[in-house]
């Protein structure tokens, strides 16, 4: 293909990938309200008789006249592209796709087929501990003093968390494709296991959006999990390749082992020379000479 051609199909998968964004987002606008009821679901909302000063509670507000219309459409847009997502990734795929080779396209199989599950176990997990940290927080709330809590801000605060920690989830999967490509070792992972953990949790406590301890952890504690799960796959993986390869796990300027034990040299076999001069066509002569040179020149 021309880059021209490339140039329209790249063009054709993107129109299809934003129209079913597009009309997931209008469909999901219908059900605008069931869906911020379902985001503002970990607020520990105040009731009737509750005392509503303090950090016992809060009420969801919206601060301005277009508040509305705008978080509607913020939410719509973001179902839109997770509920479409199967679509636009497959266009991506297809797109990129015929310009891999087969192994490539097998571990691109594997990646997605592990990356997702991981991605939405780290959301889950997100929107799981988000009561416990919305109660943390707004247990800080001095006495005398309401919290009322913007429902777009709610939502840039679930969308953050979610997202922090689905990629979060993606990290030991990258290690696990870097060992298989050759870059790291498992043992090498092994060696970094105290600066890796170390960094994990300072990682969990810069990344997420909350200051309490429970979404440090929370965030934390799985992905030291995963950490060494990759760790063990990896062992695996080149244990499984020195079988195939002894020399498959040295660098580049590393010299290999070669057995350099001489070996015995078999009787030297007349070889019947081409048929390349007139005066050799049809002779049947195994000496190899013409004219006392022992090639055509």
């Amino acid at each position: 293909m021309s880059l021209a051609e490339h140039l329209r199909e790249l063009r054709n998968r993107l129109a299809k990938g934003l129209l079913a964004i597009t009309i997931v987002s209008i469909v999901a606008a219908f059900y605008s309200q069931e869906l911020m009821e379902f985001l503002a679901d970990p607020v520990p909302r105040c009731k009737p008789g509750m005392e509503v000063t303090g950090g016992h509670c809060a009420k969801v507000t919206f601060n301005d006249l277009l508040s509305p219309f705008t978080t509607t459409v913020k939410v719509s847009l973001m179902v839109g592209i997770i509920v479409s997502s199967p679509v636009w990734l497959y266009q991506l795929w297809a797109f990129v796709a015929p310009g891999l080779h087969k192994h490539e396209r097998k571990y691109t199989y594997w990646f997605v087929g592990a990356a997702v599950p991981l991605f939405f176990a780290g959301a889950w997990l997100a929107y799981t501990i988000l009561p416990v940290s919305m109660r943390v927080l707004l247990g800080i709330t001095p006495d005398g003093a309401e919290n009322l809590l913007p429902m777009d801000t709610i939502l840039d605060f679930t969308v953050r968390m979610v997202l922090v920690f689905g990629a979060s989830f993606e990290l030991p999967l990258l290690l696990v494709m870097l060992n298989m490509t050759g870059m790291v070792t498992g043992r090498r992972m092994v060696t970094w296991w105290r600066g890796v953990v170390m960094g994990v949790f300072i990682f969990g406590a810069v990344a997420t959006p909350t200051t309490d301890p429970v979404g440090m952890i929370a965030l934390a504690g799985p992905i030291v999990v995963l950490y060494f799960m990759a760790v063990g796959f990896s062992l695996l993986n080149d244990k499984r390749r020195r079988r195939n390869d002894p020399d498959a796990e040295l660098d580049d300027d590393e010299a290999s082992d070669i057995d350099l034990t001489p070996g015995a040299v078999d009787d030297v076999e007349s070889v019947r020379p081409p048929r390349a001069l007139p005066e050799q066509a049809g002779t049947g002569r195994t000496d190899h000479r013409v004219n006392g040179f022992d090639d055509v020149t």
